[in-house]
């Protein structure tokens, strides 16, 4: 067994390729701090119930964790990948390099003798190819201080193993797509809640990555505001400037409430029930009465009070009431039909 003072810091995704390569590294002695980046595109939504996230997986896969927000310095590196994006807006490649390049920067502030990944050989065609697995040690600073556990035995020694800071013989020689030997693995270790292996970057998904790149495309200044409402409900731009988000659902009307920024309008049904609409760089109320029909038009069991829709508009504190009529126009242009 190494010496419990051995520390490594491992890169976490909460999937269960790195939940299974931290405990082969503790299952050594070695004690390992996994560390959880997010982004408004990949795992966010737990920066609202943290204390709560970090207790299950130190329940369920006995791991110490902690997460940390990148989204700044991601939404710049995003503008222009070096190894270009995948089939949509995703930069596979780049954003391997990046976490990489950000875990280095933490291991002084935890003592890490090295950093570990679930990545595995042969399972994702863009990123996990053994070339391309080179390159992102390569360019991440990162050749002799990175440790990937299950796929270990089918790569050279690294220098951990090399310095007998970890037992390359108790690794593994996992390869390809194949999923059962992680299965078994979990079993092992008596893990039983795990996420499915589906990707879960949303610059993966067609729609939602065309909006992101449309709006990278059409703006200089990317403001993380705007690419969080990007991702919530019905989208469209106006003509002369302004942008509305309609909810779909309470679910998205409660998100879209705490997305409203200062020098928004927020727009809600008084006399009958409908969605919750963000009204972001108005610059007119022709803008504004726009919207308000189009929250009428969006509200499935919409019943006037004497042939009048009622809206409230809030804006920074001042509230109007409009009253208005469905608009029938199909013409605003929506983030993805650019």
């Amino acid at each position: 067994m190494k010496s419990s003072q051995t520390t490594a810091l491992a890169l976490f995704s909460g999937g269960l390729d790195s939940t299974l390569a931290s405990r082969v590294v503790t299952s050594q002695g070695i004690k390992v701090v996994a560390v959880k980046f997010v982004t408004p595109f990949f795992g966010y939504e737990l920066l609202a119930k943290k204390d709560d996230y970090i207790r299950k997986i130190k329940e369920t896969a006995s791991i110490e964790l902690i997460l940390k927000d990148v989204t700044i310095p991601y939404l710049e590196m995003l503008k222009d990948p070096a190894h270009g994006y995948g089939r949509n807006f995703n930069p596979c490649i780049d954003c391997k390099i990046f976490l990489l390049k950000e875990a280095k920067k933490m291991m002084q502030e935890f003592n890490a003798s090295f950093l570990i990944t679930g990545e595995v050989v042969g399972q994702r065609p863009m990123s996990q190819r053994r070339d391309t697995l080179r390159t992102i040690e390569r360019e991440s600073g990162c050749e002799n201080i990175l440790v990937r556990p299950l796929c270990a035995k089918n790569l050279q020694p690294t220098q951990a193993e090399l310095n007998g800071l970890i037992d390359r013989e108790q690794l593994l020689d996992f390869s390809g797509r194949n999923r059962k030997p992680q299965m078994q693995l979990a079993e092992r270790f008596d893990i039983t809640e795990y996420p499915s292996p589906a990707g879960g970057c949303i610059l993966t998904d067609p729609i939602l990555s065309l909006r992101i790149r449309n709006y990278y495309e059409e703006h200089e200044k990317i403001v993380p505001e705007d690419v969080l409402l990007l991702l919530l409900g019905r989208q469209f731009k106006f003509p002369s400037g302004g942008w509305l988000v309609v909810g779909r659902n309470k679910q998205e009307n409660n998100r879209l409430e705490s997305q409203k920024q200062p020098g928004d309008w927020m727009l809600r049904p008084d006399n009958f029930p409908g969605p919750t609409v963000i009204l972001r760089y108005s610059q007119n109320d022709k803008e504004l009465q726009l919207a308000a029909s189009i929250l009428v038009r969006y509200s499935k069991k919409a019943i006037s009070v004497q042939g009048k829709f009622k809206i409230l508009a809030e804006k920074d504190g001042k509230v109007i009431s409009l009253d208005t009529v469905a608009t029938q126009d199909n013409n605003y242009l929506s983030w993805q039909k650019k």
